[in-house]
């Protein structure tokens, strides 16, 4: 991993509405600005086929439209994205730090804004073999399963693009999809020699003794299989604030959200929250961009140490 090589006055990890709603306001305030995104189409607004109720829409749009369209203002602005995975960070000393498999992002500030789809270990052994077979992370993981085979478990386009990945070291890599349709189904990658669609089936178990050695899975028929593999893929989403990257790092209630002031503060200076993550009572796109809006202000309020917020950055 290289180190840093720019300390950004902001780092945000997140490309939903918050993410890219405070990207908006902080790159527009000229504030250097970087969005580490897992997935242009991963989050919840990205599934959602139909969006009529956000201010400004002139007819409905899908929400990745949506997005497209927040993420182009965004970099438009000024602010870098990067589609890359966070798997750790370090908010100890006055620059944060977000780590991803290719280098070191710094900053002065930081924004947490990953939403929550994220979910509980679900299949029976899931929990067990985590780190000894089972992965949530493909672009981490890919080149330990060179020349094995692997499942992934999923029918998101994340999915697909991460089966992508491993079928560059595996020798064989299972697409496993609870339904009979892949949220979408003409990527290239679907066409890669040794990608296996196995769709509507439901993985039941995964099993093994010191490490993965089969999943056992259910057919929309009810028909049980065992497939032996060596790592299983998990890219099912459900409604839990996405904090594994944390590791404790920042305070987080029992069910994982991120306590924060009316300003979106948590409880390390420097370092704020917005969106779905912090598990606000009501979920709308409006309220996530709302928070990201807010959580931008608050930076810069922190970056100058200033006593009131500068509402207006267009002199």
């Amino acid at each position: 991993m290289e180190e840093a090589i720019d300390i950004y006055d902001i780092v945000i990890i997140g490309g939903g509405p918050a993410g890219l709603a405070a990207a908006q306001y902080a790159a527009r305030g000229t504030l250097k600005t970087v969005i580490l995104d897992k997935s242009s189409t991963a989050g919840a607004l990205a599934f959602s086929s139909r969006i009529e109720n956000y201010p400004g829409l002139a007819h409905p749009v899908p929400g990745k439209e949506l997005l497209d369209i927040m993420r182009k203002q965004a970099i438009d602005f000024g602010a870098e994205y990067v589609e890359t995975q966070v798997v750790g960070v370090n908010l100890s000393d006055e620059i944060k730090e977000a780590m991803t498999m290719d280098r070191l992002y710094s900053g002065k500030t930081m924004l947490i804004a990953t939403g929550s789809m994220g979910r509980k270990p679900g299949i029976k052994g899931e929990a067990e073999f985590l780190g000894r077979g089972v992965s949530y992370c493909a672009v981490c993981d890919a080149a330990f399963y060179r020349g094995l085979k692997v499942c992934v478990i999923g029918n998101s386009e994340e999915a697909v693009k991460e089966a992508g990945v491993l079928t560059r070291f595996a020798e064989t890599v299972y697409l496993i999809s609870p339904t009979a349709k892949l949220h979408i189904d003409d990527h290239p990658v679907l066409k890669e020699p040794n990608m296996k669609l196995l769709l509507g089936y439901t993985v039941t178990s995964v099993e093994g003794k010191e490490l993965v050695e089969k999943i056992r899975m259910r057919s929309s028929e009810g028909k049980e299989e065992d497939l032996e593999l060596a790592g299983v893929f998990v890219y099912l989403h459900g409604n839990k604030p996405v904090i594994d990257f944390l590791f404790g790092a920042v305070e987080t209630k029992e069910d994982g959200c991120i306590p924060v002031s009316c300003m979106t503060e948590t409880s390390i200076p420097g370092v704020f929250a917005a969106g779905d993550v912090t598990c606000t009572e009501v979920r709308q796109v409006v309220v996530a961009a709302s928070q990201g809006c807010i959580a931008a202000l608050a930076a810069e309020k922190y970056l100058y140490k200033r006593k009131k917020f500068r509402m207006d950055w267009a002199k």
